[in-house]
């Protein structure tokens, strides 16, 4: 794009953009649904938004097209992804799902969805119609099908209740995992994990995991080899609030199970805040589309702050760094315009991410 370029329909963001956390631009202006710095000359129709402009929240953990049963139908799965557009998150990583939304991308309208393709569990060890349930024996065969149904990642089920010993357990063995993982990474794709407990994360570090989801089970031997991998965690804390009622509906029947959700859950905070320090990448997800209402980005940052990440860094796990993280783009020249512009300074206060003033994809105000 440039300055000596006429434009009809031009958008101008004035105020603060926030490129990156340290750069910061005075203006923006969108011209054919990308981002620029230069001004377009004879723009007419401009249309000015004022404000402190960032990239769109990133939810690097939820699941459009499921709830507690199972995938829901299309029109179930454009009101969730409306619901997070609406909250100014608009690039989401999807971390399993049994239903299709690959028509999702042909809404201009819609979030980008990075698709993990369907969960893989162990047979009878996760949430009924949610994931393919297998044996070890099949684990690398079906990591590879999800990797090509996927948008370069695979999601696993790293642990879940043992009925068998009434608590939270493994679902797979070391050598199961070395399979998957060389399975995954030779298709181009990275692996997560859902995993509550401490005892299935140092095989899937050690395996090559890339990614564990909610890693409440983390402790001081693992943190160090998770810092030391780079392996990433998402702590989800708005679904780990839910712990407590979990432990109360199972505590008749599996008591220890019920006791473990809730020193995982007591614990929380300064699990996350210990991975931080030893400079574990965290991101932001809320493991919204289960049990949980889609559009909770701004109170997992809001969570992450409590936690004791700094504001800037909680800030940057559902912005900058998380889309770096992702390989997607932030508000660089040239990009598709995508950004949230709100009131104030969100670095100030984190908790300006709950009311968006304007939501623009593709370089229309949608919101």
């Amino acid at each position: 794009m440039t300055g000596g370029r006429a434009a009809e329909g031009v958008l101008r963001v004035k105020g603060r953009v926030l490129v990156g956390p340290e750069d910061v631009r005075d203006e923006l202006w969108v011209l054919d649904g990308r981002v620029t710095y230069e001004r377009p000359s004879g723009a007419r129709d401009v249309r000015t938004v004022e404000g402190w402009a960032l990239p769109g929240l990133v939810d690097a953990h939820c699941h459009v097209g499921l709830d507690a049963h199972g995938a829901v139908d299309d029109a179930t799965s454009e009101k969730q992804a409306l619901t997070d557009r609406d909250a100014g998150t608009l690039l989401l990583r999807d971390a399993g799902s049994a239903a299709d939304t690959r028509w999702v991308d042909d809404r201009a309208d819609l979030p980008r969805i990075i698709r993990a393709g369907r969960h893989i569990a162990r047979t009878r060890r996760y949430i009924r119609n949610y994931a393919h349930e297998i044996e070890p024996g099949d684990l690398a065969a079906y990591v590879r099908r999800e990797a090509r149904r996927g948008d370069g990642w695979v999601k696993l089920v790293g642990d879940w209740i043992d009925r068998e010993s009434g608590d939270l357990g493994p679902c797979w063995p070391r050598w199961a995992l070395d399979e998957a993982m060389a399975a995954a990474h030779a298709e181009g794709a990275r692996v997560t994990a859902h995993c509550f407990s401490e005892d299935s994360l140092a095989d899937l570090v050690e395996a090559g995991i890339d990614c564990v989801e909610h890693a409440t089970g983390l402790t001081e031997e693992t943190v160090p080899l998770f810092a030391e991998r780079g392996v990433a965690i998402v702590p989800t804390l708005v679904n780990i609030a839910t712990f407590p009622g979990i432990a109360t509906s199972a505590e008749a029947r599996f008591p220890d199970y019920a006791a473990h959700m809730r020193a995982l859950h007591e614990r929380r905070y300064a699990t996350v805040a210990a991975a931080s320090e030893a400079g574990v990448p965290v991101f932001v997800g809320t493991d919204a589309g289960g049990s949980l209402a889609h559009g909770l980005v701004a109170a997992e940052v809001a969570e992450l702050v409590r936690a004791g990440l700094p504001p800037l860094a909680a800030l940057s796990a559902t912005t900058w760094a998380a889309r770096e993280w992702l390989g997607r783009p932030g508000l660089a020249e040239g990009a598709s315009a995508d950004l949230v512009v709100y009131t104030e300074d969100p670095r100030q206060d984190v908790r300006v991410l709950a009311d968006p003033r304007c939501i623009v994809m593709r370089g229309s105000v949608v919101a």
